[in-house]
């Protein structure tokens, strides 16, 4: 394949130089180009209470991962006629018709809440949910500060989504559809405007559409009573800077009848199934003989949608947004070696892939 077994071999170095350090528990790395794999392999543990070995058919909380897979689910939509990228959302969810957005004061004038709302200066497209530029965040910062986590804290996984996103509708947006970029709800609404276009639950729509026809036999929103075993425990930082890990709670169980299906995270999956995901993108929207998008879909989808805007995260210098994933626009001042083209995404508690379509690279 064109690949230096040495330099593979950096990669099981350095991901045990991270556990030694305490700095993870464990971690599954894989690599492939032109198709094949050439890397694959588990380190650490899976727990580290009970010291259970990791394995390469792990399953990881994917957290923001899942949000490529909502957004591959738009596109197929839209090969099929239903909409258009510039059409209003509120022509599909009409709770999100005649927006506000959230102005703050200036120190000099009277407020009890710390901003003024103003009318959105234009409509919320499908376009500006997939490119994270509809205002719709997570409240990291601006003028509607903690609202979104506060709308967040109170979902239950009884809930459905079609109620989550009328509540988040109701709020402000942080800033004018188009203006900016930042990070945050938008492809939750994209998952509910799924289930109103294709008439189906998120879940079931990703099952049938997409999971099934790609083989990833081990992606999920709830867990099946025999996968369980095989999800690993999420660790973070000690609290207050200490040195080593702690594990992370309120994540909720691991197998629950849940109904609440968000496009932006929840799904749980494997390394190699996601691989799989990884080689449709590459391979321009399909896999073994199944096409689920057409190649002109997938040279949209990984281009820049955002014009000059930037990305709000420091270690993305240089990156644009296409329609569901980060898009490395040049190679100069990057934070990372890549090339031009290069696309992919995150997820909070610890999952990465990227795709490097000039070198024929898909790794997670």
């Amino acid at each position: 394949m064109g690949v230096s077994a040495e330099r593979l071999g950096r990669v099981r170095a350095l991901v045990q130089r991270y556990i030694d350090r305490g700095e993870i528990a464990g971690a599954v790395s894989m690599v492939a180009r032109h198709g094949k794999v050439v890397h694959f392999e588990a380190q650490g543990v899976s727990d580290m209470e009970t010291k259970s070995p990791l394995r390469t058919d792990a399953i990881f909380r994917l957290a923001s991962m899942t949000k490529p897979v909502t957004s591959l689910a738009v596109m197929m939509l839209h090969e099929e006629g239903r909409f258009l990228l510039d059409d209003p959302i509120s022509k599909f969810l009409p709770e999100f018709k005649d927006m506000n957005v959230a102005v703050t004061n200036s120190p000099n004038e009277r407020a009890a809440a710390g901003f003024r709302l103003e009318p959105a200066a234009r409509p919320i497209t499908v376009r500006h949910l997939l490119t994270h530029t509809a205002g719709i965040v997570y409240g990291t910062s601006g003028p509607v500060a903690d609202l979104p986590k506060q709308l967040k804290a109170l979902s239950k996984s009884e809930d459905v989504l079609a109620d989550y996103i009328k509540r988040l509708a109701a709020l402000p947006l942080n800033f004018h559809p188009g203006d900016r970029w930042e990070y945050g709800l938008s492809v939750d609404v994209l998952g509910r405007f799924v289930e109103v276009v294709s008439g189906q639950s998120l879940d079931e729509f990703f099952r049938r559409c997409i999971f099934e026809p790609l083989g990833m036999r081990d992606t999920f929103f709830y867990l099946p009573d025999d996968r369980i075993a095989r999800l690993v425990s999420a660790y973070k930082p000690k609290d207050g800077g200490g040195a080593g890990l702690e594990k992370r709670t309120g994540l909720g169980p691991a197998s629950r009848t849940g109904r609440l299906f968000t496009g932006g995270g929840g799904l749980a999956g494997t390394a190699d199934d996601y691989m799989r995901f990884c080689q449709m993108l590459i391979a321009g929207g399909q896999l073994d003989g199944t096409r689920l998008v057409s190649r002109k879909t997938m040279e949209a989808m990984t281009a820049n949608q955002i014009g000059p805007l930037t990305l709000s995260n420091p270690h993305h210098r240089n990156y644009g947004f296409g329609l569901g994933f980060r898009v490395r626009r040049e190679v100069g001042q990057s934070a990372t070696l890549g090339s031009v083209g290069e696309y992919g995404w995150g997820g909070l508690l610890g999952t990465y892939f990227w795709v490097d379509p000039a070198e024929k690279w898909w790794e997670f």
